[in-house]
């Protein structure tokens, strides 16, 4: 498999949810969403798991939105803010109700431990892409070829400080949240073992 061959859908909700992003997003925090749907379609392609290209889009473009200063939430785990975006901008772009709850859904799950690829391939996907990023999980399961031209074309930049900081931010003070329990779990230490910021 080569960079080439990884499905990119061209709809115009995938490009309002990338303009959205950029607006948003610090461009380490951009290139980490973006890389998390190469990543992430990567792997489905290459391991025959079938999947909506532009739902896992959209979802993997906005996953981080509750991590922004204008999305963040004082009441809500970032993970559903961002999918209360997705809700919003999906609506914008006409989606039926069932198809905007399943993109705040994916981006909900992509912070849980393990996603069950029968039951929501999506959102396995993203949680398991995003992990790669994050942490370097599973990140020896991607054809070498095509995570060394993602990572080319999006580079990693200060991501795995400014991602720290902000888990560090979200969990202090959400420490029931996901964000809380991802740092309990010594994930600020796996974020700075990551392999791909040794490539």
């Amino acid at each position: 498999m080569k960079y080439d061959d990884i499905v990119l859908p061209d709809t115009p909700v995938c490009h309002a949810a990338r303009e959205v992003a950029a607006r948003y997003l610090t461009p380490a925090l951009m290139n980490h969403s973006i890389r998390s749907y190469l990543f992430a379609a990567a792997h489905g392609q290459a391991n025959g798991i079938a999947f909506d290209a532009e739902l896992l889009y959209v979802a993997a473009i906005l996953h981080d939105m509750g991590l922004t200063p204008e999305f963040d939430s004082h009441s809500v785990p970032f993970e559903e803010a961002g999918g209360h975006l997705a809700w919003a901008v999906t609506a914008g772009a006409g989606w039926p109700q069932e198809r905007r709850a399943r993109a705040a859904e994916v981006i909900v799950r992509h912070m849980r431990d393990e996603v069950p690829v029968d039951r929501d391939p999506e959102g396995h996907l993203l949680e398991l892409s995003t992990a790669m990023d994050i942490t370097g999980r599973g990140v020896d399961d991607l054809p070498p070829d095509v995570r060394d031209e993602v990572l080319r074309r999006h580079p990693r930049l200060e991501l795995p400080k400014e991602f720290a900081d902000c888990m560090t931010e979200q969990g202090t003070r959400k420490p029931s949240s996901a964000a809380g329990a991802f740092l309990r779990a010594g994930a600020l230490d796996r974020i700075a073992a990551n392999p791909l910021d040794r490539l």
